[in-house]
């Protein structure tokens, strides 16, 4: 994508930044996903895959009617066939406009959240805030499936090399594999972005040396957390050819915000919010 045709170079991103102290949902900034759907020959009328990007907040606040602050986490879910993602900093930013406003409670606080949100995305996004007073709990644990990280591999590929993948003759399997080793760059910055990815699939074997190496050939390469997923969902259709698959990405949190994307080719259900151990 050339810079020009790149709206993410116009984002907060990267850019010195006044927080603002009043409530202020014109910071959003929305990226067409399609932009980089385009790159992957995905058409915007027929998605070849459904899902979602679970994020998580876990610096909220506002003021009460007395001026006193209010502390909460939040989820956020943004269906994968919305128009636009938004940018995580202007996410940020948006988040801590409320940190001096007031709100009469915390079903109001949602409800801004709501429509703001579903109006830079296009879409209805679900939202759940869990004020601290309330003692909300959260779950921490590891994928039920392999670790491939173990597998003594060689890598020289730091660019995103789909051709390392492909499946072996034998029976059909239905398997979840994980990797901890998904790392990737910003967009914009090249800050190195974290990842937990998990692969769950039904069909002929994945090959999991070509599969973990792939995997680690992200590790050079600049692209949005959302767009990262697709792409490993798009290659491992292309080069793998399974019957049914996932791709799921718990990315460690930045400026109080973690994402993670799930994409599906429709039998297998999204996961619960269990956090990876770095979130």
């Amino acid at each position: 994508m050339s810079p020009a045709n790149d709206p993410s170079i116009l984002s907060p991103l990267g850019k010195p930044t006044e927080y603002r102290a009043d409530y202020a949902p014109e910071l959003l900034y929305p990226i067409p996903r399609q932009l980089k759907r385009d790159e992957l020959g995905i058409s915007g009328a027929a998605l070849p895959f459904v899902g979602e990007d679970l994020w998580n907040a876990y610096e909220v606040s506002w003021l009460n009617p007395k001026g006193k602050p209010v502390v909460a986490l939040a989820t956020f879910r943004v269906p994968a066939d919305s128009p636009n993602l938004v940018e995580s900093k202007s996410f940020k930013l948006y988040l801590n406009s409320f940190n001096q406003s007031v709100f009469a409670d915390t079903e109001a606080v949602e409800a801004t959240l709501a429509r703001d949100l579903s109006a830079a995305a296009g879409a209805e996004i679900g939202v759940k805030v869990a004020v601290l007073g309330s003692r909300p709990q959260v779950s921490v644990a590891y994928p039920v499936g392999e670790l491939l990280d173990e597998l003594d591999i060689a890598c020289d590929s730091y660019q995103p090399a789909p051709e390392l993948l492909h499946a072996t003759d034998g029976p059909l399997v239905e398997e979840t594999l994980y990797s901890h080793l998904l790392k990737s760059n910003c967009l914009v910055t090249g800050q190195p972005d974290w990842a937990m990815v998990v692969i769950r699939y039904r069909g002929r074997p994945i090959d999991r040396a070509g599969l973990l190496r792939y995997i680690v050939s992200f590790r050079g390469h600049n692209e949005f957390h959302e767009q990262c997923v697709e792409r490993i969902y798009c290659d491992i259709t292309e080069h793998c050819a399974p019957e049914a698959l996932a791709v799921y990405a718990r990315y460690t949190r930045r400026g109080g915000l973690d994402i993670n994307p799930f994409r599906s080719s429709g039998e297998f259900a999204a996961p619960d919010n269990t956090r990876e151990v770095r979130q």
